[in-house]
């Protein structure tokens, strides 16, 4: 297993590379928030890198998370614990939104008008107000979740249902859709993907003009492979997993 040495050092290069990518676009390194993302990742070395200052997590499946949850909480004590924040970002079956409704304080991965109105009333009957975004297939891929975006802007029929569902998820009374995210075409060179994050931007900017009464906060974009390259076109969260922990 690392050391807690072993986590500051790739922590260093990670945050010197989110000042690095962020200065290059005229843009201030406190922008970027890092979401750890701790998928596999055992307790002990999540609370690891909990001290050494990271406040946000990231998990992709529920049941992993409603394990590791309660014994991060039991090594850093619950007032420390309480300062973190976790975040979903793995693809949310419906059958276990009561569940993550539970245990995260952001879900990034809403993809359907289905969720959404299953999360909004698991929401009102925790009486709160559940921190969203909205995920956006923006490559196409058939093998992505999200939202079709594929031909936005240029296929009209495409967009119209793109918008029409947005406007569904927005009508949600207790979900505050902040922003959006999506996962780019692997790639052996991150430069082949900066078109996707481009056109998520320019997406969440339409959106903004749209649908001014919303807070379109955020863009969750860039994993360890091709953070820097969504940093300099405008994510203010960069999932990090292997950047982060080391290979799994």
């Amino acid at each position: 297993m690392d050391t807690e040495q072993d986590l500051e050092t790739r922590l260093d290069h990670v945050f010197e590379s989110i000042a690095t990518a962020a200065r290059r676009a005229g843009r201030r390194p406190e922008e970027v928030l890092l979401v750890a993302v701790s998928k596999t990742v055992p307790a002990e070395r999540i609370a690891m890198l909990a001290r050494l200052g990271v406040r946000c997590f990231g998990e992709n499946r529920v049941e992993e998370a409603a394990e590791k949850l309660p014994a991060v909480a039991s090594l850093l004590g619950h007032t420390a614990f309480g300062t973190l924040r976790w975040c979903l970002v793995g693809h949310l079956q419906s059958r276990k939104a009561a569940r993550a409704v539970q245990l995260f304080d952001q879900i990034h991965t809403v993809d359907s008008i289905g969720l959404a109105v299953r999360l909004d009333r698991l929401a009102a009957a925790q009486g709160r107000v559940l921190p969203v975004l909205v995920e956006v297939n923006i490559s196409g891929e058939e093998a992505k979740y999200g939202l079709a975006a594929g031909g936005w802007p240029e296929a009209v029929e495409q967009s119209a249902a793109l918008y029409d569902a947005i406007e569904a998820l927005l009508e949600q009374p207790h979900l505050s859709v902040q922003g959006l995210m999506t996962v780019a075409p692997l790639a052996a060179n991150a430069e082949a993907v900066r078109p996707v994050f481009r056109r998520l931007r320019r997406l969440r900017d339409d959106l903004a003009r749209r649908y001014p009464a919303q807070p379109w906060t955020h863009l969750s974009m860039g994993m360890s492979d091709d953070y820097q390259v969504a940093i300099e076109e405008g994510a203010t969260m960069i999932r990090l997993g292997r950047a982060v922990f080391g290979p799994r």
